[in-house]
């Protein structure tokens, strides 16, 4: 089933390791998020394949409303360095969807049209997301190149 192959896949990303001498686990997303540049969309590439999972067993569009709001506190409080970084071992954006695709998947609801234009529309704010920061800098590096030159 679709589910368990998204279980999975936030488990290695949200949980995948114990830290040792405590109960607490975090994932791969936490750590590739330490890689300056790409690290950061790793999680947003993952909610996009939860959005359109979201789609195909008609989740109810508050829930993926609820999902891109996980995804966006993830995305953009990700993307400030450092306490980004910090933020991201505890903020479980990945587990917190799955967990409500999960609750809605049971009432056995066909995605409609209507459903797959929203899903579309939360797959283009989800890349939005993850390229906002990289026009910030790029914004910000032309603003400082043009003053000194």
């Amino acid at each position: 089933m679709r589910l368990t192959g998204l279980r999975r896949i936030a488990e290695l990303l949200d949980n995948a390791f114990l830290v040792p001498g405590t109960s607490y686990r975090v994932g791969l997303d936490p750590i590739i998020g330490l890689v300056p540049g790409i690290g950061d969309l790793i999680s947003p590439l993952f909610s996009v394949g939860m959005f359109l999972h979201a789609g195909e067993l008609g989740i109810p569009k508050v829930v993926m409303g609820r999902m891109l709001v996980n995804v966006a506190i993830d995305t953009i409080v990700g993307a400030v360095p450092v306490i980004g970084d910090l933020f991201d071992f505890a903020w479980k954006s990945n587990q917190k969807n799955l967990a409500l695709l999960e609750l809605h998947a049971r009432e056995e609801r066909r995605g409609t049209a209507g459903d797959y234009a929203f899903v579309t529309v939360m797959i283009v704010l989800v890349v939005a997301l993850a390229a906002l920061p990289f026009m910030l800098l790029g914004w910000l590096l032309s603003a400082i190149g043009a003053k000194f030159f």
